[in-house]
């Protein structure tokens, strides 16, 4: 006699978002660390160098930050007004941070007063940072000039007055010494030669500009503003490479990961995406309460560091990575008795019998059931509530298999009002779920055949069919429904596809690939 074979749970694809690497890999941070600062936090930057502390600019005070605590190791507060752009030297020992009230000021990262101070702007300076040769200071202001700064004897080398409104970002060049980028509000990113008296490079942005960031080869610049985030070819003389547009309000900071591989653009949607500089694909995205106005990345990306317009600073740290020792963690498995017998390196002959232990089988209490056909009593224990409710699958499963051998009905019949009401209740969650429809409607129809002479008697039995009656219903007038849309949409693809031809011909020969959050636009060059 054949042994008994246990009831198939067929596994399906659980819905939601795909699991990828770059999913596990940005999910890998412990839960973040808030932190209520005195203000809208407008600028984090990051310490070049070990232990890499953080210093964070907000209302009328910087604050440093270490790795690891959650209070300011450091705080300058040396300013008469709203304080912005803290930024450190490559060598992390000066920071350098301009001021609402017109003024540029150094800073020792030791020290608490000023070394210097840099008069000449006329409005409020946003814009600060030190060129990669150490000894001079960029500044960009709202009085539309963007200046360099000598350190040591604090005086103005040059000054350029190109832009027409606010010069709210800018990034010095770590390659060249001379070259720096502002963006303004005036649309326009442009880029800078301090050796010469004007721009030599100009790209229009088409929005108020907010952040500019360059790769790590210098190669491409990535600028934002309003809801886009664009990349532009600077070997190829600020050609338009790629225009991203997933946020939904206006984009106010970029940062790169360490390895250059991953951008990441916050906004005032109050979310943080994660592009990939290979596609320009979303690759992941990080959801906040509120408003972001600045972002950074720590070094090998063990620290995630997100400023928000309610003050509040929050601060996700890598999870470290569990190196157990096998030694001490895996008990040591000893030889097994044919090993003494025979040897290790014993292989079989071909008059050998192998004897082999007999399997025991642990079926489940449903599965015991249906082996000794208590049909009736293994459709109630899976439609038990911690079975029914988490695993629904078992309890459909079961079903199927009463119904391949031809006692499903049986398994039915003889129920009172208490759990004919939940199979009912079943049958309504989970009647339109695609997983298990084709299985359903046959319970269903069944129940309907075996309880239709004593409707009537039971006012909740009768409430549940008419419900179950109005969801199947209205399902079915939703299939109906979008049969049409299907209809609709071939025609209307067909009609896009005779027009695409002609469509291509009108193309520029400066195309531009542009990556929204739904459907993808791409304009190559012809």
């Amino acid at each position: 006699m054949a042994s008994f074979k246990p009831t198939r749970i067929p596994s399906y694809p659980k819905f939601g978002e795909k699991v990828t690497q770059d999913t596990l890999y940005w999910r890998n941070y412990k839960t973040p660390v808030q932190i209520k600062e005195f203000g809208a936090i407008t600028n984090i930057d990051f310490s070049p160098t070990s232990p890499y502390n953080y210093a964070v600019t907000a209302s009328t005070r910087i604050q440093i930050y270490g790795p690891y605590s959650q209070e300011p190791v450091k705080s300058f507060t040396r300013f008469k007004d709203t304080a912005y752009s803290g930024t450190f030297r490559s060598d992390g020992q000066l920071l350098v941070a301009g001021s609402e009230d017109s003024l540029v000021q150094l800073f020792d990262v030791n020290g608490q007063v000023p070394l210097r101070q840099y008069s000449g702007h006329s409005k409020a300076v946003h814009v600060t940072d030190f060129t990669s040769d150490r000894y001079r200071i960029l500044s960009g202001s709202d009085d539309y000039t963007c200046r360099l700064w000598d350190i040591p004897s604090s005086a103005e080398i040059s000054c350029y007055n190109e832009h027409t409104d606010y010069i709210r970002c800018g990034t010095t060049s770590k390659l060249n010494p001379d070259l720096f980028i502002t963006g303004s509000y005036d649309h326009t990113v442009r880029v800078f030669d301090g050796r010469t008296d004007k721009s030599i490079m100009n790209m229009d942005h088409g929005h108020p500009v907010e952040s500019v960031l360059l790769f790590p080869s210098e190669g491409l610049l990535v600028s934002a503003g309003g809801r886009y985030v664009k990349v532009w070819d600077m070997l190829k003389w600020g050609q338009a490479l790629v225009s991203l547009k997933n946020h939904h309000k206006t984009v106010t900071c970029l940062c790169m990961s360490s390895s250059g591989q991953r951008l990441l653009s916050g906004s005032l949607d109050r979310h943080v995406k994660v592009y990939s500089t290979t596609t320009y694909k979303v690759v992941h995205n990080f959801d906040y309460a509120s408003s972001i106005l600045s972002i950074a990345l720590a070094p090998e990306d063990n620290t995630l560091v997100v400023g928000m317009t309610n003050g509040v600073l929050s601060i996700k740290q890598r999870k470290p990575e569990e190196k157990e020792a096998l030694g001490s963690k895996q008990r040591r498995r000893r030889p097994s008795y044919r090993v003494f017998v025979k040897g290790k390196t014993y292989v079989p002959k071909q008059d050998d019998f192998l004897v082999s232990k007999p399997v025991r089988m642990h079926l489940q209490k449903y599965d015991k059931q249906l082996k000794s056909f208590q049909v009736s009593k293994a459709l109630d224990t899976v439609l038990e509530p911690w079975i029914r409710v988490k695993k629904p699958e078992v309890t459909v499963a079961v079903m199927q298999e009463l119904n391949r051998r031809g006692t499903l009905k049986n398994a039915l019949a003889g129920r009172d009002e208490r759990s004919l009401s939940t199979l009912l209740s079943f049958l309504i969650g989970n009647i339109v779920d695609s997983r298990f429809t084709p299985t359903l409607v046959i319970v269903a129809e069944m129940i309907l055949d075996i309880y239709m002479r004593v409707m009537g008697q039971s006012p909740v039995v009768d409430k549940q069919i008419l419900r179950l009656q109005e969801l199947i219903e209205r399902e079915i007038d939703y299939q109906q429904e979008l049969v049409e849309v299907l209809g609709m949409l071939d025609t209307l693809f067909a009609t896009m596809t005779t027009k695409k031809d002609a469509s291509q011909q009108n193309r520029t020969a400066n195309g531009l690939l542009e990556i929204g959050s739904g459907q993808d636009q791409v304009v190559g060059a012809t």
